[in-house]
């Protein structure tokens, strides 16, 4: 693989990744949706930064019929999956949201981004001010099992791109050594509820469940890896 981003702003990571994760994205956005409701955020608007196909933007229309959505990516070939939304009243734009001065939100998502980065530190400390609430969903890559392995960390490098892998901890430590404030933080459960990608996941899951249950949360995650976190912040200095 060339430059990190070189491959978003060509063919390559659409070729190896045809469906651009479309298949994740209703569980994502109804998560989202969660987030938001159990800490009393109703949005007028939501802008998601990185959007992809769009499908969790289109997922999220079904549950916000009147909040004005936006979405941003800097890949050309995104863009051929949003005309099937055109229905939808979702405004996609092919672009860097930095470049966006005037841009500002109430929600913004960033959503299996930030692990894409060549430069994570700038691009979150750039956004400060375009929205009064960010919502970032991370996956937890980094583990003991994976380490020791290694092919867990070589695949998604290799297939879908993470340059950059983390644990709960050293994710929250980026979002703060980035000027956010955290408000919430939680599993998304995808060890459990993800769509299955290899009989290796689905025969891990029991082994999982077990550790989990055994060691704690905070502990399984960190000795098995397998899920995500979702993390609600604003930048330091606002008000919840």
């Amino acid at each position: 693989m060339a430059h990190p981003t070189l491959q978003y702003l060509t063919r390559e990571y659409l070729e190896r990744n045809p469906t651009w994760d479309l298949e994740y994205t209703p569980l994502k956005a109804s998560i989202v949706a969660g987030v938001l409701a159990n800490n009393g955020i109703h949005p007028a608007s939501i802008c998601e930064v990185g959007c992809g196909s769009g499908g969790c933007l289109a997922e999220l229309r079904t549950i916000y019929p009147e909040v004005a959505l936006s979405g941003y990516d800097i890949a050309p070939t995104a863009a051929s999956f949003w005309t099937q939304y055109d229905g939808l009243n979702i405004h996609f734009e092919v672009g860097d949201v930095l470049q966006k001065t005037s841009l500002k939100c109430e929600v913004l998502l960033m959503l299996d981004v930030i692990e894409h980065l060549p430069d994570p530190h700038s691009f979150l400390s750039a956004l400060h001010g375009k929205a009064n609430y960010y919502l970032f969903h991370i996956p937890l890559d980094l583990s003991a099992a994976s380490v020791i392995r290694e092919t867990p960390l070589l695949y998604v490098r290799n297939k879908v791109g993470h340059i950059h892998y983390f644990t709960k901890q050293l994710a929250l430590s980026l979002l703060k050594e980035s000027g956010y404030k955290i408000i919430d933080v939680s599993y998304t459960q995808a060890a459990f509820t993800a769509p299955v990608r290899s009989w290796n996941t689905l025969i891990a899951r029991p082994l999982r469940r077990m550790m989990f249950s055994l060691l704690g949360k905070d502990r399984g995650v960190r000795l098995l890896g397998g899920e995500t976190l979702m993390v609600l912040a604003q930048c330091q200095g606002l008000r919840v």
